[in-house]
């Protein structure tokens, strides 16, 4: 009667990248060579299962759902020999995979390779040479995943894609580059028509200070569909949101590239605020908000405004009145306050006003930020930059001079005291020596310090050249702002506030001190609040 036979296939990826004609074949040859061997022996095969996409040296046995089919058949005794391509298919644990097989072969079922003949268990040779086998094929499996991601990393740094699901905003093109094969490797270019898109959902988030559900709901109720044709969910538009190849850098795993301006859909400062905001949104991190996390209704300040007298933060309440006029009627008066959350709810105590009225408030940063717009609109961009380069320089040079001053008075003081503690240790000195080793250790520390700070303004000195590309970044921005700040909606209004303004602190008789985002000093604006800022309502 013939020997029954179970065979098990497997390949640890659905798309081989690193092809070896032995160890990552793939399903059909295996098959085909296993099936040809059981012949060969008079065999006869009762069983195959396949594993795809399953790694034998991260997925553990007792994790392969196929592999505990197959010992489950072994304990009813259902074959009598398991027949795989080579033995690394039954795994590449050096660990473990040994005493799967051995496993085998204690419940009466004899282990056969193609390639590799059968593996028994008969004396210590042998369970030697087992574990040095997958001892082997552990270190290879190693040094395939170390391939693999190199040559990865090395396709990320040339642009090339990497295979995998084709990010919304983009298409695959011919490269005209083949491959080991002789396929020809397809590379990725921006999808106008989705590009569009994805640049929608970002101004949503960054200008209009949209959440990824009222982005989805927004574009789904203008026709927008995905590629599937069905509307947009939220996570999906917080996934766009939050990739950062929008900004033409491709990513595998920890290697990232360089910026490819023909993958560009999104320019990196929108990108970054986007990922800002979106954080600042998080419930752990309300405290340090300073942008609105409710872009509805209509006050300008959310987020960034806060109680001069407590620190608390103010929040918006609304009441009504009705009123009765001559004619007999009524009118509703609907009434808008910014309010001390601290005074109102009673948490601390607050010798602050409990509101603000909200028109006269708002009124007084709008006046604000025109007078923003006004000063910058004055100035050209070659000036500022120049002149803040200049400013910047002279200011660190000065600092970076006196910090070599103090580093080179404390050295000297640091020699001093070491030359007075040689002078104890060979007796030319009667001063306490446990005296002179903490003046030591202290002279020590202060020159530490001083060599920090002259290594601190030194690097300073260097990036002030890249920090033109930064005040030219802001000063676009703020102009830009400028120009739509009048004409837009209250949501847009609300983001280029928070933008602008890290935080107001509102005291008494509307008495403000307004914190800046942006560090309006690097451009000489002179910014001034007026009096009428600083203590009188506006007509």
């Amino acid at each position: 009667m013939a020997e029954r036979v179970d065979c098990l296939y497997r390949v640890s990826t659905t798309k081989q990248v690193d092809h070896d004609e032995l160890n990552q074949a793939d399903i059909p040859v295996q098959r085909k060579a296993c099936r040809d061997f059981a012949d060969k022996m008079g065999w006869v095969i009762v069983n195959e299962e396949q594993e795809t996409g399953v790694s034998g040296y991260k997925v553990s046995a007792n994790d392969r759902d196929k592999l505990q089919l197959i010992k489950k058949r072994a304990e009813q005794g259902k074959f009598d020999i398991l027949l795989v391509f080579m033995f690394d298919r039954l795994g590449r644990k050096s660990d473990e995979t040994p005493f799967v097989v051995e496993w085998f072969v204690k419940h009466g079922i004899r282990v056969w390779s193609v390639n590799e003949g059968e593996q028994r268990f008969e004396s210590h040779t042998d369970r030697l040479t087992n574990y040095i086998r997958y001892w082997q094929a552990d270190g290879e499996s190693q040094k395939t995943s170390i391939r693999t991601k190199t040559a990865m990393g090395q396709m990320v740094q040339e642009g090339r894609f990497r295979g995998g699901g084709v990010p919304y905003g983009y298409r695959l093109a011919p490269s005209g580059i083949l491959n080991k094969r002789k396929h020809e490797v397809c590379k990725l270019e921006i999808d106008e028509d989705e590009a569009r898109v994805v640049r929608l959902m970002f101004n949503l988030c960054v200008g209009s200070g949209y959440g990824r559900c009222k982005i989805a709901n927004m574009i789904s109720g203008q026709g927008i569909k995905t590629r599937t044709g069905t509307n947009w969910h939220e996570a999906t538009v917080g996934h766009i949101l939050h990739n950062v190849a929008y900004t033409g850098v491709l990513r595998s795993g920890e290697s990232q590239s360089e910026i490819f301006e023909e993958l560009q859909i999104v320019d990196p400062d929108t990108f970054a605020s986007a990922q800002k905001l979106m954080a600042e949104r998080v419930n752990e991190f309300n405290a340090q908000r300073t942008r609105p996390k409710n872009i509805s209704g209509q006050a300008l300040l959310s987020g960034n405004i806060f109680c001069g007298h407590c620190g608390g933060r103010l929040t918006l309440t609304t009441n009504g009145t009705v009123r009765h006029n001559l004619k007999g009627g009524t009118v509703f008066r609907r009434r808008v306050r910014y309010v001390c959350y601290n005074k109102t709810r009673h948490r601390v105590d607050c010798d602050g006003q409990t509101g603000y009225t909200t028109h006269i408030l708002d009124g007084l940063v709008t006046r604000v930020l025109h007078q923003v717009f006004d000063k910058m609109k004055s100035i050209r961009e070659d000036e500022i930059v120049s002149r803040t380069q200049m400013n910047v320089e002279a200011s660190v040079k000065d600092q970076l001079a006196a910090a070599r001053k103090e580093f080179a008075k404390a050295t000297k003081e640091y020699e001093a005291v070491k030359a007075k503690l040689y002078d104890v240790i060979r007796g030319k000195s009667n001063l306490p020596e446990s005296v002179l080793s903490e003046m030591a250790d202290e002279a020590k520390a202060k020159m530490m310090e001083a060599s920090e700070k002259v290594s601190e303004l030194s690097s300073e000195a260097e990036k002030n050249s890249s920090r033109a590309e930064e005040i030219r970044r802001d000063y676009r921005r703020i102009l830009k702002w400028s120009e739509l700040f009048d004409e837009s909606d209250m949501a847009t209004k609300k983001m280029v506030a928070g933008c602008l303004i890290k935080r107001i602190d509102v005291y008494t008789d509307y008495r403000l001190h307004i914190e800046f985002n942006i560090n309006f000093a690097q451009f000489e604006l002179g910014l001034e609040i007026p009096n009428e800022y600083k203590g009188q309502k506006p007509a």
